[in-house]
This record gives C-alpha cells, structure tokens and sequence, in this order.
C-alpha cells in the first residue's frame, strides 16, 4: 500500500499537467490525507473501466456506512472528494482498485 502525497493546484496556477502528477495505482491500494479542499483523481488509460473503493470506517446509529465508488470509464478521468468521512485509524483514506492496469491517481489539494 502505498501513501500519496497531495499536490498543491494553486488558485494563480492551476494544474497544466494532471498526468504529470500522477502516479501508479498500487496494486495493494493506496491511502491518501483526507480533508477540506482534497481530492483523488483516477486516470484511468486503460481499455477497460476501473473502479476505485474508498473505505468508509464510521457508523450513523450503530449503522456501517457504505464504502464510496468511483468507476473510471475506458480512457476517462474521475475525481472524488477526500472528506474526512473517509479518515481511518491512521488519519489517512484507505483506497482500493478492481485493478490497476494502466490507472494512475493523484491526490489534488484545491485552493492552496
């Protein structure tokens, strides 16, 4: 498992190169910082779409909360928020892929 960074796109700026600061999907999942204004980008340049799971640790009443999805279409880019709903016990998102051929992630913090 692997922990990403999270790369700054600046108000003035902006991000010209979203592949540039991505990186390899891990096989094993990655976890990444929750938080105001982070998000996960999927790039997904594969032939097939992808899906990438991000654990949902709390509970609502006793109740597990399900685990959020984003799936990727062939060749497409997803972006999903980074709230602190998905902070675990390490203070960190636990994300996992349904496979992570030729799919690239970055953990984008907006407004910085």
């Amino acid at each position: 498992m692997a922990a990403l960074a999270e790369t700054a796109v600046t108000t003035v700026g902006g991000i010209a190169d979203l592949a540039a600061a991505a990186t390899a999907a891990s096989g094993g999942g990655d976890t990444a910082p929750v938080g105001p204004g982070l998000f996960l980008a999927v790039i997904n340049a594969d032939a097939s779409p992808h899906t990438a799971t991000i654990a949902t640790p709390g509970t609502v009443n006793g109740h597990a909360i399900a685990d959020a999805t984003l799936t990727v279409a062939a060749g497409d880019t997803g972006i999903i928020p980074l709230t602190n709903l998905f902070r675990g016990e390490t203070g960190r998102a636990s994300i996992t892929y349904d496979g992570v051929t030729d799919v690239t992630v970055a953990v984008l913090k907006l407004g910085a």
